[in-house]
């Protein structure tokens, strides 16, 4: 198994900062995880197994965090990181949720986030 089924966290930054955008763009925090791992993804980021604190209050369900694009995330993961085991695997899903979040500051509302 790649990821966990249950349980998954971000860092508390990361989990604040999508709970804000929600408050702007009305997009859910799941949805924007969505969208930031595979931002990140496309720019090149790679985890190097630099310490994240998965410390967010945010604990969901694998199913709920990816939806429709949980094949394609595991998929990408398993390519990216074809030697981690599934804490390591937690890891860089979130560091790819808070570097692709990072492209998300300047966001102000959901047109924001669909032309950006």
């Amino acid at each position: 198994m790649i990821l966990p089924n249950r349980g998954m966290k971000l860092s508390i930054e990361t989990d604040d900062f999508l709970r804000r955008l929600k408050g702007r763009t009305k997009v859910t925090p799941n949805v924007l995880a969505r969208i930031a791992f595979f931002t990140s993804v496309e720019a090149g980021n790679r985890y190097n197994g630099e310490p994240i604190e998965l410390n967010g209050s945010l604990s969901l369900d694998k199913v709920t965090w990816l939806g429709e694009t949980m094949l394609a995330t595991e998929l990408m993961l398993q390519l990216l990181y074809p030697s981690h085991n599934q804490q390591q695997n937690t890891k860089a899903w979130a560091y790819h949720v808070m570097q692709g979040s990072k492209s998300f500051r300047n966001v102000k509302s959901i047109e924001d986030l669909v032309v950006g």
